[in-house]
């Protein structure tokens, strides 16, 4: 019996027959042509032949959204026609079709032969807690803001004043690679020295998320050199370096620390409603798929925003036990379906204290709340930037409006002056 990946497409079209749309796709993405085939060929090319599953037709009248006509269609494709990895599946599903028009791939669910390649988060949610022995709060990570053009003591005093605030996080920002102000393991050792000492003060443990860049056949490599530095955490522009060699760094047994997803030129293919790829299925599945263990992505609430349904969509795909657990296609025995670790998700892009109780009422506790400005630019100065957050968090999980909080914390107070509240 043939396992199958089943790929879901939004195909528009004011005048298409879907379902012969459908069988295109479905044949001239796996053997090219079918009904000028000998009766004979056909016998030896049926277990390559992409099958359609469902077409479900919406026309524009019938939809209060998108004034247009489209159909929700669903192929299965043959796992024998690829390699298992996901540039193999990507091509395979989506590779030449994706330049065929109006057509976005929704979603993928991934066979249990083709899931049992992947090892999936080596952390995860609770391999994270761990490591900062922080079980019952969501967590709270700042990020370096202007890192360009400062020296040692500069990035020092800057983590400093974040770490102090009591973040349990903090991350380089995407844009800080290897130059000679600041190179990796001398901004590991400083992190962690700065770190240290903002413990004696706070009592917490911290993980510092350095950027992993350079050439690609050389990132296991600098990884390894910043572990040996003493990092515990790696952070990654996945989508410019590629899914399969975030996988790789995955998988790597040498890379013993978590990684952390960026979504930087996650733009480039997901906000057209007409062409793309879903964001839950690039910022959800595939990321947790090929092993990180916290990832970003653009919130609803703040700066660079992503809409509400799209961000719930990621928290599922990121959070479910079995991601792929509605894999629902008669023709594969889905008994041996993989869990995989879950992710944290981390929304994000102008977050501030006052924003915190749509993300807890959103998300819950399994999140972490991640600030830039809303911490670099709070009137009190940085540390007290993330106490504002600490104590929003607090408020939050025992049930008293930010306010009410903020009459005996003054640094939630100074935050609401700033920024306002939503609740």
């Amino acid at each position: 019996m043939n396992n199958y990946c089943l790929a879901t497409y939004r195909c528009y079209d004011e005048k298409a027959d879907f379902h012969k749309k459908a069988q295109s796709i479905a044949v001239g993405l796996t053997v090219g042509s079918w009904t000028d085939l000998p009766e004979a060929k056909k016998a030896a090319m049926e277990k390559h032949l992409g099958l359609v599953v469902d077409v479900k037709i919406c026309d524009s009248a019938n939809h209060d959204l998108i004034d247009e006509r489209y159909a929700d269609i669903q192929i299965a494709y043959p796992d024998v026609n690829f390699s298992q990895d996901i540039p193999a599946l990507l091509v395979t599903v989506f590779g030449k079709l994706s330049m065929d028009g109006r057509i976005k791939l929704l979603d993928l669910h991934f066979s249990p032969a083709f899931l049992s390649a992947f090892a999936g988060p080596k952390f995860g949610v609770e391999g994270v807690r761990s490591l900062l022995g922080v079980h019952d709060r969501p967590l709270l990570m700042s990020i370096f803001k202007s890192v360009i053009g400062h020296d040692m003591d500069g990035l020092r005093e800057q983590f400093l004043q974040q770490a102090l605030g009591g973040v349990d996080l903090i991350k380089d920002d995407e844009i800080l690679f290897e130059n000679p102000l600041t190179p990796l393991e001398k901004r590991v050792a400083i992190g962690l020295e700065a770190a240290k000492e903002a413990e004696q003060s706070t009592g917490q443990k911290l993980l510092y998320a350095v950027n992993l860049s350079g050439s690609t056949s050389r990132l296991a490599e600098h990884a390894e050199k910043a572990i040996a530095a003493g990092a515990n955490a790696l952070l990654f522009n996945v989508l410019a370096y590629g899914f399969d060699t975030l996988a790789e760094l995955s998988a790597n047994p040498n890379i013993s620390i978590p990684i952390m997803a960026h979504p930087a030129m996650a733009g480039a293919f997901y906000p057209s409603p007409f062409h793309g790829i879903s964001a839950s299925l690039l910022l959800g599945k595939l990321m947790r798929l090929a092993g990180a263990d916290i990832v970003l992505f653009p919130s609803p609430y703040g700066s660079v925003v992503m809409p509400k349904a799209e961000n719930m969509a990621i928290k599922q795909t990121l959070l479910t036990d079995n991601m792929n657990r509605d894999y629902i296609y008669t023709m594969q025995e889905s008994k041996n379906n993989k869990t995989l670790a879950t992710s944290f998700p981390v929304p994000s892009a102008g977050i501030h204290p006052g924003l915190v109780p749509l993300i807890l009422q959103d998300f819950g506790h399994e999140v972490i709340v991640n600030a830039g400005g809303g911490v670099h630019g709070h009137p009190l100065g940085a540390a007290a930037g993330g106490r504002a957050f600490r104590q929003a968090i607090t408020a939050n999980m025992q049930g008293i409006s930010l306010t009410d909080y903020a009459i005996n914390h003054s640094e939630l107070q100074a935050a609401i002056t700033a920024w306002g509240v939503k609740e």
